[in-house]
């Protein structure tokens, strides 16, 4: 299993917040180039971007920001927030992110994440934000009527290959992560399963990589000091 620690931008900081709420943010560092350097030290090969201003926005605010750590670290770097659009894709691919994750438009238009993956294969993953069971949009401020289940569906349907999941209610609570979800959709679809939320311990690695998952974020539990990276790395080998 891979291990992607996480950097969430507003500002141009690097920020955290509790369970998706913008009024709970942490700014945990101005220079997130330098948080960048720090977890390729302890040993971490992907990165995990999410630009929380153009998740509200659809805009991409942070580019420079990301550009910076692209060009100045060897991570493998996804990124998400906002991408609505195929222009939008192509301006972080252009810039050398390897990865963009598709969010709200997922669920709102199909069509485009059809377009996309058709266009540049494996460079397009999805995130699937749940709450209550359902999809999140729009940085997590409306839900759709979607299950997790039938979203996963359809993005497989879609030539999909990578898929973000978030449990939002474990989402910087750091009180584990939701381990029966991850179960659930694992036995059901043939997908490379990441899962985001609430992965606060060695245990939390531990249970998710023997699970086969493709990958797991850390986020505030690296801040904290609650996981360490670089243990975190090695067992999930």
């Amino acid at each position: 299993m891979n291990i992607f620690p996480a950097i969430d931008l507003f500002g141009g900081k690097a920020v955290r917040l509790y369970k998706g709420d913008y009024a709970q943010m942490t700014v945990y560092n101005d220079r997130p180039l330098e948080v960048a350097k720090d977890f390729e030290r302890e040993g971490a090969k992907f990165l995990h971007l999410v630009d929380l201003e153009g998740a509200k926005s659809g805009l991409t605010p942070n580019l420079e920001t990301i550009k910076e750590i692209v060009e100045n670290t060897d991570l493998f770097c996804e990124v998400g927030g906002g991408i609505r659009n195929i222009e939008t894709v192509k301006t972080y691919l252009d810039a050398g992110v390897d990865r963009v994750i598709l969010g709200t438009a997922a669920v709102t238009d199909p069509d485009f994440v059809a377009k996309a993956t058709s266009e540049y294969g494996e460079r397009i993953a999805v995130g699937a934000d749940i709450k209550d069971g359902k999809v999140a949009i729009k940085g997590w401020t409306e839900t759709s009527d979607l299950t997790a289940e039938a979203f996963f569906a359809k993005m497989q349907s879609l030539h999909v290959r990578t898929i973000i999941c978030t449990d939002i209610s474990k989402d910087g609570a750091m009180m584990g992560t939701n381990h029966e979800l991850y179960r659930e959709l694992s036995e059901k679809f043939d997908m490379q399963i990441v899962a985001s939320g609430g992965v606060s311990s060695i245990e939390d690695v531990k249970k998710l990589a023997a699970r086969g998952l493709y990958g797991a974020i850390i986020g505030k539990a690296y801040y904290t000091g609650a996981i360490s990276l670089r243990e975190a790395i090695e067992v999930a080998k």
